[in-house]
């Protein structure tokens, strides 16, 4: 059985030190990022089981990072643990607000911490399989946003993030058209330096990936890509 991923965004290298010794020794993979940004790359580069999140960070902060992960398909299931400084109740009511599953004050003594994120991964171990239903089934295409995996006629098929998120967003909703500038903007982030014929490479990719389905993703000359509703008639 492989490793669980557990990616830690904290910029306090003490902090991130020994967070880091007692979750290896726990067993987990770490990853480590110092800022918000960093932090959100790794995440959909490793496709963790769980985030610990510090809330002051540079750049974005915590607040915002756990906004933009709840607020994407790809991301929106991560469990995520804020690790904070700040233990008003306030501070903690904000942080739960905004999607955290659980909220840790520093300081912490390192097996609470572990106990914590063992009780969270058990909660979300719970909900996967409740939530078996919410996977997206296209005739023998079926996208799991919660194990970031496509298979395709019982066969997975390795996608890079960015195509995964656009084939996950297109066929959630079938049939409907989105525009290139649309899918930048929902896809990769409004901030990112990409132009929107970008697009159309990462889209090639997805239909080379599917093969004899590659017209799942159907072009809407002039506008876009929608996912087609009858996916699998030629």
């Amino acid at each position: 059985m492989s490793r669980r991923k557990v990616v830690v965004i904290e910029d306090e290298p003490d902090i991130l030190e020994v967070i880091d010794y007692n979750l290896t020794r726990e067993g987990f993979s770490v990853f480590a990022a110092a800022s918000g940004d960093e932090g959100l790359k790794a995440i959909l580069r490793e496709a963790p089981d769980l985030v610990l999140l510090d809330l002051l960070l540079p750049g974005l902060d915590g607040i915002e990072v756990c906004r933009k992960l709840k607020m994407d398909p790809v991301t929106q299931k991560i469990p995520i643990i804020m690790v904070s400084a700040k233990g008003e109740e306030s501070d903690i009511v904000l942080g739960l607000g905004v999607g955290a599953d659980d909220y840790v004050t520093k300081p912490f003594r390192p097996k609470e911490l572990i106990a914590r994120v063992k009780a969270v991964l058990r909660r979300g171990a719970l909900k996967d399989e409740e939530a078996e239903g919410e996977r997206i089934m296209r005739g023998d295409l079926v996208i799991d946003a919660i194990r970031h995996e496509v298979r395709l006629g019982g066969e997975v098929i390795s996608f890079t993030a960015t195509e995964f998120r656009l084939l996950h967003l297109l066929a959630a909703h079938p049939g409907r058209v989105f525009t290139r500038d649309q899918l930048v903007s929902r896809v990769i982030g409004g901030g990112a330096a990409v132009i929107d014929r970008n697009i159309d490479v990462h889209i090639r990719a997805i239909r080379k990936k599917l093969g004899e389905h590659r017209s799942l993703i159907g072009t809407v000359r002039g506008v876009g890509y929608r996912f087609q509703e009858e996916p699998f008639e030629d």
